[in-house]
């Protein structure tokens, strides 16, 4: 199936590993322009010399996203680059953490405030273009009780309510916005790595529920992301789209 991304220019922030980084290695190997951010300058940089040497187009730079005027300039640098946004995927988090007021501030800023100057600022690119894709990355989390009370399953839970609003206002100028909520995914270095290693008995538990008895990969959800960014899911916006082996138990209707 041709996924129409050829020509395509996109934004993935977070994108220097784990499922960002699987996410816009996809997109460029379908031809798409990639456009590469995260805190670190280093990691930016390996990122856009891979995808390069692999044949594929990519800018990038470093950015914080919790730095809002910073945070729109380098949407601005990044589109301007590319010479458009087709495509703006939402990949950064504050994190899961129990360190009180300061996990709430984290998660705010970097889930909720990333995603809305996000859109602020490729709004104009993506009308002037006649439309396109916008993407927050939720959790499960969001969508069922998990662990414990904490800002990242409260704040996720959040942008799948946003991204529906605006999935009703935006789709009138052809631009769709959609959620995918991820499983437990393992990532190299990764929190489950780092429960994996630390607590294993959490780690056993959560893979027991598991119907394939695994957690998921960076992989399996990079490959959703691409597709509902395309025109192939041309027709498809306010979704949100669990990516989860089966691990939640809820009935969704």
């Amino acid at each position: 199936m041709d996924l129409g991304l050829a020509g395509k220019k996109a934004i993935v922030t977070g994108s220097t590993r784990g499922i960002g980084r699987q996410t816009v290695e996809l997109l460029a190997a379908e031809g798409c322009a990639v456009a590469i951010g995260s805190r670190n300058a280093d990691a930016v940089a390996e990122t856009v010399a891979a995808i390069q040497a692999a044949g594929g187009t990519a800018v990038g730079a470093p950015v914080d996203v919790s730095d809002g005027p910073a945070y729109r300039q380098w949407i601005a640098d990044m589109g301007e680059q590319l010479g458009g946004v087709d495509i703006f995927i939402h990949n950064v988090s504050g994190g899961a953490g129990m360190d009180g007021e300061a996990s709430w501030y984290r998660c705010f800023e970097g889930d909720v405030m990333g995603a809305f100057r996000g859109c602020e600022a490729v709004m104009p690119f993506m009308e002037k273009a006649g439309g396109g894709s916008i993407i927050f990355m939720s959790t499960t989390a969001a969508v069922e009780t998990f662990m414990a009370p904490m800002a990242y399953n409260a704040l996720k839970g959040s942008l799948i309510i946003y991204a529906k609003q605006l999935s009703q206002v935006l789709m009138a100028k052809n631009i769709r916005v959609n959620v995918v909520s991820p499983g437990p995914i393992f990532i190299e270095g990764g929190s489950w790595d780092r429960i994996k290693e630390n607590r294993p008995e959490v780690y056993a538990q959560n893979v027991a529920v598991q119907p394939s008895n695994r957690l998921g990969t960076p992989a399996e959800v990079a490959t959703c992301l691409t597709f509902l960014a395309s025109d192939a899911a041309g027709w498809v916006t306010g979704i949100n789209l669990v990516v989860d082996g089966g691990y939640t138990k809820r009935v969704q209707l």
